[in-house]
């Protein structure tokens, strides 16, 4: 299974809030990118995804899977964007920092460090495994 990063400002969308959405959880919409419409469209049910505070905080704080598939979404007049469902996991014990990120030579590859503005972005094995270690949680 493929591993994600999700981007959320927390003033629009929290961890707190995603968490109170309980196992039902939430559509994860509004995104207008293609390469991040990509990514929605690749994922698959029960796959997970580190849940990313942007803007404020700039720190990866919780981890959400995959509960719905991509579908379109109403809030695009266009039609030409979809959006996925996700649902909490459970929260790092740490949060992990962009600071620490961009710091850590093992994670000199990834997507959010050399594609910041991504909101949607692939996490390869080895950042995912190291991440959550850096976060407390296995």
């Amino acid at each position: 299974m493929a591993h994600w990063l999700i981007k959320s400002e927390p003033a629009t969308w929290s961890w707190a809030m995603q968490v109170e959405a309980g196992v039902k959880g939430t559509f994860w919409n509004g995104v207008r990118n293609h390469s991040a419409k990509l990514n929605l469209m690749a994922m698959k049910l029960g796959e997970e995804a580190f849940f990313y505070h942007s803007n404020e905080g700039k720190e990866i704080v919780g981890i959400v899977k995959v509960i719905k598939t991509y579908y379109p979404d109403p809030s695009d007049p266009t039609g030409k964007f979809g959006m996925c469902d996700f649902a909490a996991v459970k929260p790092l014990k740490t949060p992990v920092t962009l600071e620490a990120i961009k710091a850590d030579v093992r994670l000199k590859d990834m997507v959010l460090v050399n594609n910041s503005r991504l909101s949607v972005q692939p996490v390869s094995d080895a950042e995912w495994k190291h991440i959550c270690k850096l976060g407390g949680v296995s």
